[in-house]
């Protein structure tokens, strides 16, 4: 393997905020090995340099946890109850919201399904709930509002000394991106634990390619690849009667640009993820494009292309596009110099490599992990080991890895509004604020760029 002269990621996050926290705990090996050329195999890092979870079922017994909701939509509901599985001695005593009829909804699911009792006086609705959720004397929080405001929840929660769980993504800006890496200093020098949901970092195929990939260098040193989240779109909100404009921009979060990030940070961090975390690259610059044709709701685009350059000059491409009636493909794939590695491409749909004729090496096993294992759902997992080092004080630190994916997304976001070629230091820099000051509920100028449809380039000159 060539020696590499270039900043890698884990230097590059080494420079913003303090070291992570490293480790290398135990993981059951779930595989089918067609072929054993380990021996030839030079590791891309050492297990000293790496954080591998240990993912147990169920979290070990201990203090009991109280946590506080923040945004009480799908995610929240979702991260809630995933908290509630996820161990015992742990409840929910904090609930908050801008609609109460979104809290109420979830306080009664709460109560019918895990016999969890939230008293009115833990109930919070408004702009300012999340304050009051953190104040409500919780030791933990789960952070699952927009992603506009998790920057500031989270300095908040950071501020109180509280544990938090930030549902990705965590940032949707520079502004917010830099808030969150310093928070992330503030949050490691308190000894807190933060765990971000890219759940692939607690999926077992995911965590088992990487310990093949970076600690065996299975498939030698890395040399590009490609990621794709393309699917059918999403979920929206037509506007209704009553409603004003940011209320209708809330509830219909997902396709606002200023509240989600657009999909390609909402949804497509995920792969990005995955590479730069198997890589351990910095990415240094984006060119992207991308278009609008067939949303019905909000100012966001449809679809995005980029090619990304990483620090030591490798090149990787990210797809997503969000059209009815088009190809779909969720899944990722890495080229190293000695094989490939692929999510969702095995022959039961699970993580596999190859090497450069085409013959598996390696195969992550489902079927063996759910005869292992009692859980396997990676959301329950990550809430798993976020219990297990906060009681085992160990403090874990997820916030600074996820923005340095956060910040690839929105680099190659605003690469696809301009239409231009965006450095990282460029955009690292930038004054950048989606978030409006003190919003509150009512009307707002629509008219603003803000919320304007961005449209790449200048018009040809006649």
């Amino acid at each position: 393997m060539s020696e590499k002269k270039n900043i890698s990621r884990r230097e590059f996050l080494s420079y913003t905020t303090a070291a992570g926290v490293i480790g290398a705990l135990g993981l059951p090996t779930i595989l089918t090995s067609c072929s054993d050329k380990n021996a030839q195999n030079t590791p891309l890092r050492s297990p000293e340099e790496v954080y591998i979870p240990d993912l147990m079922d169920k979290a070990l017994d201990g203090k009991p946890l109280k946590a506080g909701v923040i945004g009480c939509g799908g995610r929240g509901a979702g991260a809630a109850k995933d908290f509630l599985t996820a161990a015992d001695n742990v409840t929910i005593t904090a609930l908050g919201d801008v609609f109460s009829d979104r809290l109420e909804h979830l306080r009664g699911e709460l109560q019918e399904q895990y016999n969890v009792t939230i008293d009115d006086a833990n109930c919070f609705i408004g702009f300012d709930a999340y304050q009051k959720v953190i104040d409500s004397g919780v030791d933990v929080v789960i952070v699952a509002t927009p992603p506009a405001f998790r920057p500031l929840h989270f300095k908040y929660a950071t501020e109180k000394g509280v544990h938090s769980f930030l549902e990705k993504p965590i940032a949707v800006d520079p502004e917010g991106y830099r808030t969150i890496m310093a928070t992330a200093k503030q949050a490691r020098a308190k000894g807190l634990c933060v765990v971000t949901g890219t759940q692939r970092h607690h999926q077992r195929p995911y965590v088992e390619s990487y310990k093949k990939i970076v600690l065996e260098g299975m498939i030698g040193e890395i040399t590009g690849g490609n990621v794709y989240w393309n699917q059918s779109m999403l979920w929206y909100k037509n506007r209704e009667k009553g409603w004003s404009d940011m209320e209708w921009m809330i509830r219909d979060w997902v396709n606002w640009k200023w509240l989600s990030g657009d999909h390609i940070v909402e949804q497509h961090v995920h792969n990005i993820d995955v590479f730069l975390w198997f890589s351990g690259y910095k990415p240094v610059s984006a060119t992207s494009f991308g278009s609008r044709q067939r949303r019905l709701t909000g100012d966001q685009f449809d679809s995005f292309s980029t090619d990304f350059v990483c620090d030591n000059g490798v090149h990787f491409h990210s797809m997503c596009r969000q059209i009815d009636g088009c190809a779909n493909n969720v899944s990722e794939f890495i080229q190293g110099t000695r094989g490939s590695w692929a999510s969702n491409s095995g022959s039961n749909g699970s993580c596999v490599i190859k090497d450069l004729q085409g013959n598996v090496l390696w195969e992550f096993d489902l079927e063996a992990e759910k005869a292992q294992h009692t859980q396997t759902n990676p959301y329950v997992l990550e809430h798993v080991n976020w219990i297990n080092c906060i009681r085992q004080g160990n403090p874990i630190m997820q916030a600074e890895e996820t923005a340095l994916s956060n910040m690839a997304a929105i680099m190659a976001r605003e690469s696809a509004y301009s239409g231009k070629m965006i450095s990282w230091d460029e955009m690292a820099a930038a004054s950048l604020n989606y978030v409006p000051e003190n919003p509150q509920l009512g009307s707002v100028d629509m008219t603003q760029p803000l919320y304007q449809i961005p449209v790449p380039g200048v018009p040809k000159s006649k």
